[in-house]
């Protein structure tokens, strides 16, 4: 089981992994263009950190032009950069020729366990369901995962989940068999606090001021 953070904002970073149970990394293009700085910039900030792994998915899907953002991407990252490719017919025939040329890879945005099977079949080492997003599609999100992990089941091929929008949601994904998270800064803050927690502590301060003002 590990958990990742899905940010490209270094700070955010920073402070997840500095709770020691933090795996890693996963951005998007979205997430990279939200910051205002070059996707360059961005890796490079964040492979300073030294995450285990940095999941990286290039702007472009046009295969020489993916390999060669990749590429680059990897002389600042170094080993930590596994790809980030999306589940399309174009997005397949990259993922093989990355995994022929011995890069770990990630399939994305996958909302069915026939891309799954052909993840595995492709090589990958990671297949990233989009939960919440396949909820509001139309699609039980949860019940995709399920019928992933059923279907990479002895294949060594893990399943990250993603689009994770609660602490709830985070917690049933892995009860569906997803082997680990990634989730965004506000999910993680949400997944370590409750009010009841919260409440508890308030209620033994009191209770620690009381005592001292007593004595």
């Amino acid at each position: 089981m590990a958990i990742y953070i899905d940010s490209a904002e270094p700070e955010e970073v920073r402070e997840a992994l500095s709770l020691g149970f933090v795996k890693g990394v996963t951005t998007n293009p979205l997430l990279i263009a939200r910051t205002g700085r070059k996707p360059e910039e961005v890796v490079a900030a964040i492979s300073e950190l030294w995450p285990d792994e940095l999941l990286y998915q290039p702007f472009s899907l046009e295969l020489e032009r993916a390999r060669e953002e990749l590429e680059r991407m990897r002389t600042i990252a170094g080993a930590i950069l596994v790809p980030k490719i999306p589940a399309t017919w174009e997005g397949f025939k990259l993922l093989v020729d990355l995994v022929r040329a011995d890069w770990r890879c990630a399939l994305t945005a996958v909302y069915s366990p026939s891309q799954a099977l052909l993840a595995k079949e492709a090589g990958a080492s990671y297949v990233i369901p989009y939960v919440n997003r396949a909820t509001r599609q139309g699609i039980d999100g949860l019940e995709l995962v399920a019928q992933i992990s059923r279907t990479l089941q002895g294949s060594g091929v893990q399943v990250i989940a993603a689009s994770l929008k609660s602490a709830e949601e985070a917690l049933a994904a892995v009860a569906s068999g997803a082997q680990h998270i990634t989730v965004p800064w506000p999910v993680l803050r949400a997944m370590a606090e409750h009010p009841l927690s919260l409440e508890a502590v308030e209620e033994f301060a009191r209770a620690a001021q009381s005592y001292k003002e007593g004595r």
